[in-house]
């Protein structure tokens, strides 16, 4: 029997069971060990594929816990595994075990106009533009993101609920803060202010996310919408 072309032998699997395809339909965390460490290597070699050299690599190893304990020179004594994979194979391992020691990411939390702006007051009020700002919340309503939507004169054309909203949905954000800055430092909403802010609560309401609060930050100053009855 001769060897395997490797490249064919990938290509004919079905999408089912090839790792990458898999981890992207389905989610990592429904890959096996091998299948995980197969994405590591990309390829395999003319008589295995990518999944069967990542098991035999485990198991030469002794498992997942004791791949990490391996010197590069005990991986390079595995056959089908170069230098080029041993990089791989410790670089992912490195990456695994910085990530497991960072400390917890302490985040923001809204739970009233004030939080939010103290928040943002002090790198809002002195720009000489209008900011209009997303805090992105989840649903403990801890900030997980910030986007600013827009710089310049505030109006339904700079700040789209598109434009709000995507970053908004590819976070899966529960709710949204909205801030904009008046240059002028007085932070009382103007018309457009609160007809604009409606029209993004009517958006947020259509998509499952919540429009928590619209401030306008002045110099020191600030205004809540929702604190004046106007969402």
């Amino acid at each position: 029997m001769g060897k395997l072309d490797y490249h064919l032998t990938i290509k004919d699997l079905p999408e089912d069971l090839r790792p990458r395809e898999r981890l992207l339909r389905e989610g990592a965390e429904k890959l096996s060990d091998a299948e995980l460490l197969a994405i590591v290597l990309r390829v395999g070699n003319e008589e295995e594929t990518a999944v069967q050299l990542a098991e035999r690599v485990l198991t030469e190893a002794g498992g997942l816990r004791y791949l990490s304990d391996r010197t590069p020179e005990e991986l390079g004594a595995i056959k089908g595994i170069g230098p080029a994979k041993i990089a791989q194979i410790k670089g992912a391992l490195e990456l695994g075990r910085r990530l497991a020691a960072l400390t917890p990411e302490v985040r923001p939390r809204i739970t009233s106009p004030q939080d939010a702006a103290n928040l943002m007051m002090p790198r809002m009020r002195f720009l000489d533009k209008e900011h209009f700002i997303a805090l992105l919340l989840n649903t403990k309503n801890e900030v997980i993101g910030e986007v600013t939507v827009s710089v310049g004169t505030l109006d339904m054309s700079v700040a789209h609920p598109r434009e709000i909203f995507r970053a908004a949905i590819r976070r899966s954000s529960a709710g949204i803060v909205l801030l904009h800055n008046h240059p002028s430092g007085d932070p009382q909403p103007s018309s457009e202010d609160v007809q604009l802010t409606k029209q993004l609560v009517q958006a947020g309401n259509l998509l499952g996310i919540e429009v928590v609060d619209h401030l306008v930050i002045g110099d020191g100053r600030y205004v809540s919408l929702r604190e004046k009855g106007l969402l």
